[in-house]
């Protein structure tokens, strides 16, 4: 989804009490969220315009947006986030830093400057929390009600289904490319390792994982591929390989007599035993494992998960199915959902629980490969 951010910011002093505001406009124009933000008690207008940009991206990534068109009044921040103009100050380059890696997250984001008369909605925005600021507001999102009816705050999952459990947030990674997925065999209990094309894969994926903010741990399959990619990920998130965990249930489906073979070698040499396989979750294929097992195995290993983390961010780095599984899981949907998604090799998908509710974010992002 492609959305467009208009950002404003203020001090009243210079610094002063300050605010920022932040509006999403979907692509048919369409209000999405309105973000009225309390900087503080004595902060810059270079600061405040920065906050509202940020609060702006951020409000984009919770709505599920690709790509994103930046709006502002502020020629400053837009040269200097477009790359054009250094940034002096040590608090903008801080925020700065914050920024593009909110950025990162996005397909494509561009930087455009706007007359103030143009970006009315922020500033009216930016002066509602300048108003709250200047009543003792501490920094953060404030309510406003200019419009009626409108939510000024943006809402998340748990705002939305009513609940108050924190929210558990799984970024999901599918391994870099192998002999056997170049190869389109199937690979589930066999154990290759990464090609060179795959190293590459992982490191590029492991550089937007990194982007993406912080990470409380990374798990992985104790699966060869996958190792190697999580290794390339704790490098990127300067976590020794040591503290990355494994995680039985995580590995990859066990394909009995199927592995290493392509799906026509298998339809050639095991037809029946190939169609009962496609025709049922709790077929398994010979002396290998169904999906319905994988299926219980990988909740398992998600929920140890949750409780270990819960309210925190956990890399897991894994397989096609397991993913697949993680997915169904958030959505709250059958079975069906295996054959209806896909996932290229050093993808990320990102997921969150909040207790028994989950919440999908994002699935099969490629944009680091592109």
């Amino acid at each position: 989804m492609q959305v467009k951010v208009y950002t404003d910011g203020g001090s009243r002093g210079n610094p002063g009490v300050a605010g920022s505001g932040s509006v999403v406009y979907g692509p048919d124009g369409e209000t999405l969220a309105e973000v009225a933000y309390v900087v503080g008690q004595k902060s810059s207008n270079n600061v405040a315009e920065y906050h509202g940009l940020l609060r702006g991206l951020e409000a984009a990534r919770d709505l599920g947006a690709t790509s994103v068109e930046v709006y502002m009044d502020s020629e400053l921040v837009v040269e200097q986030m477009s790359g054009r103009w250094k940034i002096k100050h040590p608090d903008m380059k801080e925020l700065a830093l914050v920024a593009r890696g909110l950025a990162a997250g996005f397909s494509s984001v561009s930087y455009n400057w706007v007359p103030r008369a143009k970006n009315k909605k922020a500033d009216e925005l930016s002066n509602v929390a300048m108003d709250a600021a200047a009543k003792g507001a501490k920094p953060g999102v404030v309510g406003a009600a200019p419009s009626p009816g409108k939510q000024h705050v943006v809402a998340g999952p748990a705002h939305w289904s009513g609940t108050d459990a924190p929210r558990t947030r799984f970024v999901l990674l599918r391994h870099g490319q192998t002999e056997h997925s170049a190869a389109k065999l199937y690979s589930g209990s066999s154990d290759p390792a990464l090609t060179d094309v795959g190293v590459e894969q992982a490191e590029r994926a492991a550089q937007a994982v990194a982007a993406m903010g912080s990470i409380d741990a990374i798990v992985t399959s104790p699966q060869t591929r996958a190792r190697q990619t999580a290794e390339a990920c704790a490098a990127a998130l300067g976590i020794t390989v040591s503290e990355v965990e494994t995680a039985e249930g995580f590995r990859e489906m066990d394909y009995g007599d199927f592995e290493g073979l392509s799906r026509a070698e298998c339809v050639e040499r095991f037809g029946e035993e190939f169609d009962a396989w496609q025709a049922s979750t709790s077929a398994a294929p010979p002396n290998g494992e169904s999906l319905a097992a994988l299926h219980r195995r990988v909740t398992r290993a998600r929920l140890a998960l949750q409780e270990k983390y819960e309210g925190g961010t956990v890399l897991v780095v894994t397989h096609m199915t397991p993913v697949k599984s993680v997915i169904r899981q958030a959505l709250g949907v059958g079975a069906e959902a295996f054959k209806h998604i896909f996932l290229d090799l050093a993808s990320v998908s990102v997921v969150e629980f909040y207790g028994d509710f989950g919440v999908v974010r994002c699935v099969n992002d490629v944009a680091h490969h592109r």
